[in-house]
């Protein structure tokens, strides 16, 4: 078994081993992974540690890991939208909740790299959620830009938003919307939401194609065209720029 860590900022997941390939997701700075395939030198397919999801990246993306490395929980998240890693003597910015995997005092060694770290962390496991707190995190992606496959404050979809907001939280959520719908309770009624549960929306077919973090029982914070805060209702939710319904509510649930 091959372990790896990303090494880069941000790398796209695609669905087949070319960069002409819809990007399915992203991993990134410090995420873990296994190697499940090998297209050539360039691509490798890889399975990731903290949602199970799959992808092909490219192979200069990802440094090798011991096992022990690998099998070690992660605790630390970085906590400012942008923050600055020294890797290997060069400096790199990498996003908000990027990993610091197997740091110690500042200091990791993935096999042949050394990264170094004095920026600001997080730790998912020390906090008490609020929903002052929940509000500072969602915050920290507003105005981000809508990108199919995202899930950082350069780019993010839906539910790679609802995913990174929840990892603050220390609440793990599956990659996608479908499959966050699945868990949690069922909240019966609008009106009984609490802040910080997820609105899901379907299509005229019944798919689950969107997802939301409620603020309350009239606001919803969302990525749709970039992540921003709307009205929802029972009905669903009202664009406050365009006074258009977008979404149709499907369901709503609590994870906490």
């Amino acid at each position: 078994m091959e372990y790896m860590v990303c090494c880069v900022p941000v790398s796209p997941m695609r669905m087949a081993p070319s960069h002409r390939s819809e990007m399915v997701s992203q991993q990134l700075f410090g995420e873990k992974s296994v190697v499940i395939e090998r297209a050539d030198e360039s691509w490798v397919k890889i399975q990731l540690k903290y949602d199970g999801y799959e992808g092909w990246v490219q192979q200069s993306h990802l440094a090798s890991i011991d096992e022990e490395h690998y099998l070690n929980a992660d605790k630390d998240i970085t906590s400012d939208w942008i923050n600055e890693v020294d890797y290997n003597g060069h400096l790199m910015y990498v996003p908000l909740g990027s990993a610091l995997s197997a740091f110690k005092n500042g200091k990791a060694f993935w096999r042949k790299s050394v990264v170094h770290f004095k920026g600001n962390v997080w730790n998912p496991a020390e906090i008490e959620i609020t929903p002052k707190l929940i509000k500072q995190i969602a915050f920290k992606f507003l105005n981000t830009s809508y990108l199919w496959g995202g899930k950082s404050v350069f780019g993010i979809d839906c539910s790679g938003y609802t995913q990174m907001v929840y990892k603050f939280l220390n609440v793990h959520l599956p990659r996608d919307a479908w499959q966050q719908a699945e868990g949690g309770e069922v909240v019966n009624f609008l009106q009984e939401a609490r802040c910080g549960d997820l609105a899901f929306f379907d299509n005229e077919e019944g798919k689950v194609i969107h997802v939301g973090i409620l603020l309350n029982d009239y606001e919803i914070i969302h990525s749709a065209g970039k992540v921003r805060i709307d009205k929802i209702d029972s009905e669903g939710i009202l664009n406050l720029e365009t006074k258009q319904r977008t979404h149709k509510l499907r369901i709503i649930k609590r994870y906490f």
